[in-house]
């Protein structure tokens, strides 16, 4: 029998279009850390963090490198800790989890959803803070309207976050470790329709050729949009702007999208 520390993230089969969910409410995405520049008045490094609202709780996509830089640019635009009720990481890396400790002595009430093969040193100092772990190994409800791809990857172990809108399906990755194309062919297995694919997709090292490879797969399944960040490399970025003109967003920090709606905008600070 588990205690309620070691809690564990049960694969739920059910599908994203039951009648349970069929009520999309609009998503509001803001990105509150990444190393590429958007909004003047915010800082910028190296990592991700976004935040996500419009579903069941609000969702903190991790945390960036650095807590106080994550910290001060939420309050920039208009977030605090506590608004936010689950905190999902992607994979074990500084610049995806580095931020979390400072956010948890603002906010140690929420739930924490990692993946299973976090050191368990990472974990315990979680729930030192009051906070609950919930650890990921198969795909899994995160909370209605969102639940997580499962952790994939043979290296580098990752999981990513699929979320409901009226729209389709929004697909968030941090580092995209497993591979970007094989993360969406994952979601697809989950939600057929994918509307949007964002976050970082770690090709820095990718030929442009297989750059051009990877839009045009992301064309032959289907995915309407895309916002590469953070580890995309500015390569890539240009290119998938090339391959999908105005249904490519060039996101950074304080960049903002709406599902549907106002769409994609940058806010003055």
């Amino acid at each position: 029998m588990r205690s309620e520390s070691e809690t564990l993230c049960e694969t739920v089969n059910l599908p994203m279009n039951s009648a349970e969910t069929a009520a999309r409410m609009p998503l509001r995405i803001t990105i509150v850390f990444d190393n590429n520049p958007a909004v003047q008045g915010l800082e910028t490094s190296l990592g991700f963090a976004c935040i996500i609202e419009g579903l069941e709780k609000t969702i903190l996509f991790d945390t960036g490198s650095e807590g106080r830089m994550l910290l001060a640019n939420m309050e920039k635009l208009g977030f605090a800790p506590e608004d936010v009720g689950i905190v999902v990481l992607s994979h074990d890396h500084w610049d995806h989890t580095g931020g979390l400790g400072a956010f948890l002595q603002r906010n140690p009430t929420v739930e924490v959803f990692l993946p299973a093969d976090f050191p368990p040193g990472f974990k315990n100092a979680v729930r030192e803070t009051g906070a609950s772990v919930v650890e990921v190994s198969d795909r899994c409800e995160i909370c209605r309207g969102a639940r997580s791809t499962g952790v994939l990857g043979d290296g580098i172990r990752e999981q990513s976050l699929l979320c409901e809108s009226p729209a389709g399906g929004v697909l968030i990755t941090g580092c995209a470790h497993p591979g970007i194309v094989r993360i969406v062919e994952v979601a697809k297995s989950v939600q057929p329709d994918i509307f949007l694919v964002m976050g970082g997709f770690h090709l820095g090292g990718a030929s442009l050729a297989e750059l051009r490879r990877i839009g045009e797969h992301f064309h032959h399944l289907g995915v309407r949009r895309v916002a590469p960040c953070h580890c995309s490399s500015d390569a890539a970025r240009s290119l998938f702007e090339q391959i999908y003109g105005a249904q490519a967003i060039l996101p950074g920090v304080g960049s903002v999208i709406h599902i549907p709606g106002e769409g994609f905008h940058q806010p003055s600070m």
